[in-house]
């Protein structure tokens, strides 16, 4: 949320063979404002470099997944976005109509999921939360 995250750090920290186009693809996940598809980040690497292919990019996301880098997000719009691991947690609200994503954090929010899990006999270790909605001043 604002804080960039430096995924070819966290490669090097992983260990993780880093090619010039993975270090590409890394810094154009790091520089990301957004929360991209594989689509986005092959127009934004082969900008930077023409000859990253779509499957290197996917090779990429992957890699970088199953490392623990990247989380990959659905949305609802039939698209997997990305978006470097946060080491703090935050949820998701996004515009229906528009499909700007907006991260953020509410403490009361954190607390009353946890007190569900409770009372259903569990402790929280981890949950993602989307809310999806249509911005008050676009309806009609």
């Amino acid at each position: 949320m604002g804080r960039r995250i430096d995924i070819e750090a966290l490669c090097a920290e992983k260990g993780l063979r880093i090619t010039e186009q993975r270090k590409i693809i890394a810094r154009v996940l790091s520089e990301a404002e957004d929360h991209p598809d594989v689509e986005a980040l092959h127009e934004r690497a082969s900008a930077i470099d023409s000859g990253i292919s779509i499957a290197t990019v996917y090779r990429t996301v992957r890699l970088f997944e199953e490392a623990g880098i990247l989380e990959r997000h659905d949305f609802g719009d039939g698209r997997a976005r990305y978006e470097a691991a946060h080491e703090t947690h935050h949820d998701h609200l996004i515009d229906v109509e528009t499909g700007n994503v907006i991260e953020f954090v509410d403490d009361e929010l954190e607390a009353l999921q946890r007190r569900i899990a409770e009372k259903l006999g569990f402790r929280l270790v981890d949950h993602r939360m989307e809310l999806y909605g249509v911005a008050l001043s676009r309806k009609s």
